[in-house]
């Protein structure tokens, strides 16, 4: 990026002590972002504007470069910059107002933790444990299958996330949301033994394995769009497509492989949501219904994160209402 003069960013100093879901209204901003996106545009008369979102671990805000030079570079899709601007409010929704930036330099030695939301566990640490479920499996077709999807997801699926700005929209978010999964499967089939765990752990593991097709992520998770393959396939029919790859590579056929082709299919339960087919088995129903609390809970934890406790935040579009913080210290310390 084509930066000033470093003298006239001289009074841009250090970072700002707020995250950005800290930021309030009328605030004063001072630090570095994350790029998301940045797209440039026109005004109404005619006048060149920046429109980006930037982020920190802790969300992102849309913000408005209104002043932006068009000899500058407009800022690439996982970058960071230093920015200094006023939060404002437009159309009941916080923005941030720029007033300068510039590309962040070596001698920021700006902290990435601070920027990218990550995983709570560590990717290896997650994988151990898809990795340990795999190996309790007694059907050697299955581990068969399940390793060789693995292989062919190859090393994305360590910082992959699981979606573009939704539930687990993180860096590992993937391994994140797969492991909580398992959690979650080993708790259902306590509760109804009747259940095949392995197919339902198998299930698990591969449900959403093509979201690494899908998407186009860089290594800090964060994700510029959906690819060619993701807008005219998508995961789900990519998955079943990669199951039968699999299943041949590793010399194993019959039902086995249609009963996880059908999980992977019809894990979003309905054609609204994008599966042509309903689960039709039980180990198909837990998985669909696993998935959509798993995602459910996570994207909830992070509003309530975002938002005090005894208010409501914004309209969220995926789940199309309010979503209320409790009190809970008067619920914990009632008598």
């Amino acid at each position: 990026m084509r930066i000033p003069k470093p003298s006239t960013f001289s009074s841009i100093g250090g970072k700002s002590p707020m995250t950005v879901n800290q930021l309030e209204t009328n605030a004063r901003f001072v630090g570095f972002l994350l790029v998301r996106s940045a797209d440039a545009r026109t005004d109404k008369k005619g006048g060149a504007y920046l429109d980006l979102t930037l982020a920190d671990k802790t969300g992102d805000i849309n913000c408005k470069y209104w002043d932006w030079n068009q000899l500058m570079d407009v800022p690439k899709q996982g970058s960071v910059i230093k920015v200094q601007g006023l939060v404002q409010e437009y159309n009941g929704r916080k923005q941030l107002r720029i007033e300068r930036m510039r590309a962040a330099l070596p001698q920021d030695e700006v902290d990435m933790a601070q920027l990218v939301a990550c995983a709570p566990e560590k990717p290896e640490v997650m994988r151990k444990d898809i990795e340990d479920t795999i190996d309790t499996f007694q059907s050697e077709a299955l581990k068969k299958i399940v390793r060789e999807m693995l292989r062919l997801t190859g090393d994305k699926l360590e910082w992959f996330p699981a979606a573009q700005r939704l539930h687990h929209a993180e860096r590992s978010g993937l391994l994140h949301h797969t492991t909580s999964m398992l959690n979650l499967a080993r708790h259902v089939v306590a509760a109804y033994p009747f259940l095949n765990a392995e197919l339902l752990y198998a299930g698990v593991i591969l449900h959403d394995l093509c979201k690494t097709t899908e998407m186009i992520s860089d290594e800090t998770g964060s994700v510029s769009d959906y690819s060619a393959d993701g807008l005219l396939i998508g995961h789900l029919v990519r998955g079943v497509a990669r199951i039968e790859e699999a299943a041949k590579n590793v010399g194993v056929s019959g039902e086995i492989v249609l009963l996880l082709e059908h999980m992977v299919l019809s894990h979003h339960s309905i054609p609204e949501y994008g599966s042509p087919k309903a689960p039709m088995f039980p180990e198909a129903e837990v998985l669909a219904r696993i998935d959509d609390l798993d995602a459910k809970m996570n994207e909830m934890q992070g509003i309530l994160s975002r938002v005090p406790e005894g208010a409501f935040s914004e309209k969220v579009w995926s789940l199309d209402r309010r979503i209320y913080h409790p009190k809970y210290q008067e619920i914990d310390g009632a008598e």
